[in-house]
């Protein structure tokens, strides 16, 4: 007669971990690569930088600004100039695939540990 030795729930529990580290490597990979191409594919930001309009090169604006919505509209309003470089999209689009990468990685690590603290029925 043939004991089984491993818990009911290991094989079903490994095999979640196997897919959260095929998820992780997924999510990294193509993260990666469209950040990649949105950073090559992104056209060049406007030299603003001699323009009085924007709030960033005009205190008067800027202040008008900050006084109509706060400093967050301040901030929004930088975030949103930011933003208009593929180079910043593609740095998110790069840092938010990481992040979630790690997540998975990190719950499958957990699902492994989870395996070996229960171990087998004896």
């Amino acid at each position: 007669m043939v004991v089984n030795n491993l818990t009911p729930g290991s094989d079903s529990s490994r095999r979640a971990g196997a897919r959260l580290r095929t998820a992780g490597v997924l999510v990294l990979l193509l993260g990666l690569c469209s950040a990649a191409l949105v950073y090559w594919r992104g056209a060049p930001p406007e030299d603003l930088s001699d323009d009085v309009a924007t709030a960033s090169t005009s205190k008067k604006q800027a202040r008008a600004i900050e006084v109509n919505v706060g400093k967050m509209g301040l901030f929004m309003n930088d975030l949103l100039e930011d933003f208009q470089d593929p180079g910043t999209q593609a740095a998110t689009i790069a840092v938010a695939s990481v992040f979630v990468a790690c997540g998975c990685f990190y719950f499958a690590r957990l699902q492994a540990r989870d395996d070996e603290f229960h171990g087998p029925i004896v």
